[in-house]
């Protein structure tokens, strides 16, 4: 299962740093996750300060 942001996204961008894939970007509102990149490691959700990443 892949992991999704939240709308409780800041954009600090930790996850995007984090992501040994690379499966984050910066969206329209907030950081996305591609689910289909996704390796579903979860350090994206370890490093987030407002806890906006979850798995799906």
């Amino acid at each position: 299962m892949a992991f999704k942001i939240g709308t409780s996204c800041i954009s600090c961008g930790l996850c995007s740093s984090e992501c040994a894939v690379e499966a984050i970007s910066e969206g329209t509102e907030h950081y996305t996750i591609d689910a289909d990149a996704c390796i579903d490691c979860g350090a994206c959700a370890d490093v987030c300060p407002e806890g906006a990443i979850s798995e799906m």
